[in-house]
């Protein structure tokens, strides 16, 4: 292990675009969905429920956020329909699969979604007996990343020792608030974040492949 990581007991994943590569666009068929719900809740041709959609995202965390907000939509209703995709695009990673079973203690997921998405996408993937749980969006009373509510309530549900623990995103965002916490913070600058960020600000280790920086910390075995 990489001396200056030695001390993590604690290893907490995002689940889209970081456990699976963001070329394989899985959330671009979950946005499409997205957008032709919000069509249909709020009566507004494609271009306009778009940015709608969008707005949604960028000023409460989630797109299903802002529809609760806005429009009391039915959180378990909106999951379902819009995760009612096909997961073929997905495929095993035998580098990332091997390298999460060879990291020391605890290993968690910690996404916007919700488990029944969580569970499909980690059995598309190979991972579905890799981690001990997932901290989903109900479990954060439906306040999302990069809300601080929703890491004090994974902290809180897992005992975790933020000061040991390490947590990855492919959001970038996601991160400032984990490192306010007192977590290791780790960015998969994989192309999915729509905006830049400073390696400084809250981010303390940046990789374009999670497998390759896990096998490059955890050295060949």
């Amino acid at each position: 292990m990489l001396p200056e990581l030695a001390h993590i007991d604690a290893w907490i994943f995002d689940l889209d675009n970081t456990l699976y590569p963001a070329s394989a666009d899985l959330f671009g068929l979950i946005d499409k969905r997205m957008t032709a719900y919000v069509m249909r809740i709020t009566g507004l041709p494609f271009d306009q429920a778009y940015k709608v959609q969008k707005g949604y995202f960028r000023e409460h965390g989630t797109t299903l956020n802002g529809l609760m907000q806005e429009h009391g939509v039915d959180p378990h209703e909106f999951l379902a329909d819009v995760h009612a995709i096909e997961m073929d695009v997905l495929k095993e990673d035998k580098r990332l699969i091997d390298a999460i079973a060879r990291l020391p203690g605890r290993k968690l997921v910690f996404t916007n979604g919700d488990v029944p998405y969580a569970q499909r996408v980690l059995a598309n993937v190979g991972l579905s007996e890799s981690f001990e749980a997932i901290h989903d969006i109900h479990a954060m009373a439906y306040q999302p990343k990069p809300h601080a509510h929703a890491y004090a309530s994974m902290i809180q549900a897992f005992r975790i020792n933020p000061a040991r623990a390490l947590f990855a995103d492919d959001l970038a965002r996601n991160l400032p608030p984990a490192k306010a916490t007192g977590l290791t913070t780790l960015w998969i600058d994989n192309g999915s974040e729509q905006v830049g960020a400073d390696i400084s600000d809250g981010i303390d280790y940046r990789a374009s492949d999670l497998g390759e920086w896990l096998h490059d910390i955890l050295g060949e075995e």
